[in-house]
């Protein structure tokens, strides 16, 4: 039967199948060790005096501990709201206080930044987890409140927050069904069973490494290798140790382990599968990846306010189509004009999402909620075009797009062009505002060769229509780019709009 909240997340409870591998320290816990310490530590959390519904905020890193606690927290009908422990003290202060949390989960890591960030009256528990994997939380006590009431499917169960690259992050809530369809809707469309592995290399305070690497491969009974960071140098040697058989990622840990792989003495074979999302991989990338590492990579979509995953490219022989995000998965997904207008396959405009993963609305913020929804539909800021097969292809974000002389412009197509270059490495498109134009097509590159700008314009020019070549081309050392991967186009044009030279190129 299928599980109805997360609460029930662990199907087979009672099952010693593995659960959730660790290296530092070695352990393997299994779903009865996990659904124990689960229930034991929720318990505690209602005897603490925490009631349904209130937020707890987390600073951990990843880790069997930061598994437990989430599960735990749900399970005792608590929102969990987990936060980056990497945030200096400023960051946490600004998302504590928009969360109003009713304590803080932190363990020594990060305890200080945390300590700094919340008022007086917020306490913060310390987490700790011995050598056998067993995670405790002193400042609990022993006391417990009888078995925790089972919460509701749509109750809050997680607190979420934007990746903020178009404006300030804003807060998600999502409920346990908005979580749980996903995580199920994941593991259905991959075939995961109990015999899968993934292992996870993104942070967990985000739903691709939550939802979409973890609680997927959780629900369908399989295990989860959860290294505290992602180490490009162990990757191969975890994935072959563990038994991997699929891991998800956004694009530059692609690129990252592409680069690596002879060296790192990377296997032929790559796992049953490997998955791209949060950012667009660009299609030379991902067949370069397929032929290195033997095994299909499955472009997907997803956005923290749909739970993560939107749509995804299916496993074989389903036809994948490269340059494409795949179609619906849970979800339904349109395209519509300006005035919220459905439009035709193959005709581009603002991508909307409806179903059952989609949040309510963002915390205390109803403006932007009322902003982000027309007719029933999350409006997600992307823009897109539907095939006849109903197959997806991003071509930008609403306020990435370049306006030069009411041309818009999809800064995505001209990054396609320029990593197609065998002398770029990497590379972003930006606008920059022109009195002539109102905006003109800049470029940051970062070159593998002996390349300059001039012949990486040159190659542009060769691909795209003339008003389409970036005008100007900075070679940069590296591409800003937020925790999930997705280029800092905002970024880019602070720091180079100010400057008026004409010159092809410059440092950076």
């Amino acid at each position: 039967m299928q599980p109805a909240t997360l609460a029930h997340l662990l199907v087979d409870s009672a099952s010693t199948a593995p659960a959730i591998i660790a290296e530092s320290p070695a352990l393997t816990l299994t779903y009865q060790q996990v659904s124990d310490q689960t229930e034991q530590l929720a318990a505690r959390m209602r005897g603490a005096g925490l009631q349904p519904g209130d937020i707890v905020a987390l600073v951990l890193p990843n880790g069997p501990a930061f598994v437990i606690v989430v599960l735990a927290l749900v399970r005792a009908g608590l929102v969990a709201a987990p936060l980056d422990p990497a945030y200096p003290t400023f960051e946490l202060r600004t998302f504590l206080d928009d969360f109003q949390p009713r304590a803080v989960i932190a363990d020594d890591t990060s305890s200080a930044a945390v300590l700094g960030a919340v008022a007086t009256e917020v306490p913060v528990w310390n987490v700790t987890m011995d050598i056998s994997g067993v995670v405790n939380i002193s400042q609990l006590g022993e006391s417990a409140r009888g078995v925790p009431d089972t919460p509701y499917a749509g109750d809050p169960a997680l607190l979420l927050h934007t990746s903020g690259t178009t404006g300030l992050p804003k807060g998600v809530p999502l409920s346990h069904a908005n979580v749980l369809l996903s995580a199920l809707d994941i593991a259905r469309h991959y075939a995961l069973t109990a015999a899968d592995r993934s292992l996870v290399v993104l942070p967990m305070h985000h739903g691709h490494g939550l939802i979409g690497a973890t609680l997927s491969t959780l629900v369908s009974g399989g295990a989860v290798v959860v290294p505290p960071r992602f180490s490009a140098s162990r990757f191969w040697t975890q994935f072959s140790k563990h038994r991997v058989t699929w891991f998800t990622a956004v694009p530059t840990i692609h690129e990252i382990l592409l680069s690596r792989a002879d060296r790192d003495g990377a296997p032929e074979r790559g796992g049953r599968f490997s998955r791209s999302c949060s950012a667009e991989l660009a299609p030379t990338v991902q067949q370069r990846v397929e032929q290195r590492f033997g095994a299909p990579v499955l472009d997907a979509y997803g956005m923290t306010e749909t739970a993560h995953q939107v749509a995804s490219n299916p496993l074989p022989p389903r036809q994948r189509k490269p340059g494409t995000v795949g179609f619906a998965t849970g979800v339904e997904i349109a395209v519509v004009n300006d005035a919220g207008v459905q439009l035709a396959a193959n005709h581009a405009g603002e991508v909307v999402v409806r179903g059952p993963t989609v949040t309510r609305g963002y915390r205390n913020n109803p403006e932007a909620t009322a902003a982000a929804f027309i007719g029933g539909w999350f409006r997600t800021g992307d823009i897109g075009v539907l095939d006849d097969d109903g197959y997806l292809a991003l071509t930008g974000r609403i306020k990435d797009m370049i306006n030069r002389v009411g041309d818009n412009i999809s800064p995505t197509e001209i990054d396609d062009v320029l990593l197609s270059d065998p002398d770029v490495a990497d590379a972003a498109s930006f606008g920059v505002p022109d009195t002539k134009y109102g905006e003109e097509v800049w470029a940051a590159v970062v070159l593998r060769g002996e390349a300059d700008a001039a012949a990486v314009q040159d190659f542009s020019r060769s691909r795209l229509a003339a008003f389409k070549v970036p005008k100007v081309i900075r070679i940069v050392a590296t591409i800003p780019k937020n925790s999930m991967g997705k280029v800092d186009r905002h970024a880019l044009g602070q720091r180079f709009a100010p400057r008026k030279q004409n010159a092809l190129n410059g440092g950076g």
